[in-house]
């Protein structure tokens, strides 16, 4: 208890910052994106719930295959009662070295049939991982032309520059609901990471956290320069 990450947490958390954005910016595009993040993390919940089970219909087959293999080797041994005595030393080394390679070619083909549930829980994963690589993009470019630079009242607008119509405080809790968003995406891959024994997919997650922690870096810098600058207007307003 208190040692893992609970999806229903998350998803509350997840549910109250949506309903923040909605009454905060309730036409704004990043509505639909935290509503999409949401959806991922239930999905998460239910699909970390799959990844701990067994595929039974994967499992059953690969296992009377693996049970037909011996019993196949068994019968033509002893029911056909093949003849496995050389006759000479050529025959002897042809016989060793058909052995050997039928006894590599059934490990390795019993190696795949063995890897093959986690190979396909490992498609699964790193499609749910892609999912919340593409989501933290599509928050980047929310962020993307909210430049804190036009309240400080510097340079000139452009015939193709944004409509900038957000006040400093509005701007601020913008940009704090896309550094939540990102943190949040960053947790829902970490759920993902302590149900997945795959290195491949924990790989993938390790670089969706990465990628969420450094986008958020780049909001933060923005909400560093807007705190700067009421602290500036603050001072500006208290005079000498």
């Amino acid at each position: 208890m208190g040692r893992q990450l609970e999806a229903r947490y998350l998803i509350e958390t997840m549910e109250r910052l949506v309903r923040r954005i909605e009454e905060r910016f309730p036409s704004a595009m990043l509505v639909r994106t935290a509503q999409a993040v949401l959806e991922t993390a239930r999905q998460a919940q239910e699909r970390t719930a799959r990844f701990s089970r067994p595929i039974l219909w994967l499992r059953i087959p690969i296992f009377l295959l693996l049970t037909f293999i011996p019993v196949f080797l068994i019968y033509e041994l002893w029911v056909l009662d093949l003849p496995f005595t050389p006759g000479s030393l050529g025959d002897a080394i042809s016989f060793f070295q058909a052995a050997v390679e039928s006894l590599v070619f059934i490990g390795i083909g019993t190696l795949f049939l063995m890897t093959l549930e986690g190979r396909f829980k490992r498609r699964r994963a790193l499609e749910a991982v892609h999912e919340l690589r593409e989501l933290a993009h599509i928050i980047d470019m929310h962020q993307l032309d909210k430049d804190p630079a036009y309240l400080l009242g510097e340079g000139t607008m452009t015939a193709s520059s944004p409509a900038r119509t957000m006040t400093a405080f509005e701007l601020n809790r913008y940009l704090d609901y896309c550094s939540e968003l990102l943190a949040l995406i960053g947790k829902v891959a970490a759920i993902y990471g302590q149900r997945i024994a795959d290195p491949v997919a924990l790989e993938a997650v390790d670089q969706v956290e990465n990628l969420t922690t450094g986008l958020s870096r780049k909001v933060w810098q923005k909400l560093m320069i807007l705190d700067q600058e009421s602290d500036r207007v603050r001072e500006s307003r208290r005079g000498p």
